[in-house]
């Protein structure tokens, strides 16, 4: 997905928290594939045979991609399902979460260590929302693994980082003219355009650093994997994207697949690019932007008179 969350005062500006506190939740769902108006043709569900058939054909594929809505409980199950199967079978060397900040890792509990111990070691409730994402959609993607004997490492940019890079724009030209004017109308849309133009390129940025950070996690475990072994990829579907995600950032050598999540009757654009399209029953998302405009009026409006408009 592409999203940034900004409640920390450590990592961004002062001039920016104001306006932007109250829209990290939006930008959460939004941009993770719920906020678009096409609708393309119905897909149908997939069945769990077909995706561990496919499993099978990336037999020691060195990284594996899973793009996730992040407010569909049927992709975090098949999530959890993909990790225990791999595990099962022997071919899971690592798993690479968005969800947690690089540099939290497993590596060296016990397979019977405790949630609360697995939560401490992945640093996890410095990994994106303040008190972390939520334990319950991922906790079981994060357990299968440690009960198989398989490390789980952060792959996100830790938020005292976010600061920094804002401010590089060495991030503006990484990818083409095209790919970074898609990042930066994502980051419009996906804070349901509420933030000022200004800040467009500073948060593109972020999503970039993000990439990039996740993308050096995945190198250095696929580095370290035994031969025939994947490592495993959980994040949002921006991210795994293979023209302006975490693929952009690998080295040339490296030949990751990529499966997205996505509804039979999805409201995501169908051009991203997949290797493979894991289509689940899907649950109606919540208007985060409707949500977002009547709290931005409350606060913007006067003692005693009308809310402003933004």
């Amino acid at each position: 997905m592409w999203t940034s969350w900004i409640s920390d005062a450590k990592a961004l500006p002062r001039h920016t928290l104001g306006t932007l506190g109250a829209l990290a939740c939006a930008a959460l769902v939004t941009l993770s594939g719920c906020a678009s108006t096409a609708t393309p043709p119905a897909m149908p569900l997939t069945a769990p045979g077909q995706w561990q058939q496919t499993l099978q054909q990336w037999a020691g594929t060195p990284l594996i991609l899973l793009g996730e809505q992040h407010d569909q409980s049927a992709h975090h199950a098949w999530e959890a399902e993909t990790v225990r199967h791999l595990a099962t079978q022997g071919r899971l060397a690592t798993v690479v979460v968005e969800m947690a900040p690089a540099g939290g890792s497993t590596q060296g509990l016990p397979a019977s260590a405790s949630e609360a111990e697995v939560k401490a070691a992945l640093l996890w409730e410095q990994g994106g929302a303040p008190g972390g994402w939520p334990w319950q959609d991922y906790g079981p993607v994060v357990m299968n693994a440690v009960r198989a004997g398989v490390p789980v490492l952060g792959g996100n940019l830790p938020r005292t980082q976010m600061k920094q890079a804002m401010a590089e724009a060495r991030y503006d030209s990484h990818l083409s003219a095209a790919g970074w004017q898609e990042q930066l109308n994502a980051i419009k849309d996906g804070h349901c355009g509420l933030l000022p133009e200004s800040q467009f390129a500073p948060m593109a940025r972020i999503q970039l650093a993000r990439d990039e950070s996740m993308a050096k996690v995945l190198t250095q475990a696929a580095q370290a994997a035994s031969p025939g072994q994947s490592v495993l990829l959980v994040a949002g579907r921006g991210h795994s994207r293979a023209d302006i995600g975490v693929p952009t950032w690998l080295p040339k050598n490296f030949k990751p697949k990529t499966a997205i999540a996505r509804a039979e009757y999805t409201q995501a654009a169908l051009h991203f690019a997949a290797d493979w399209w894991q289509v689940l029953p899907a649950t109606a998302s919540e208007d985060q932007c409707a949500k977002l405009r009547e709290q931005w009026q409350k606060r913007a409006a006067p003692a005693g008179g009308k809310p402003a408009q933004p």
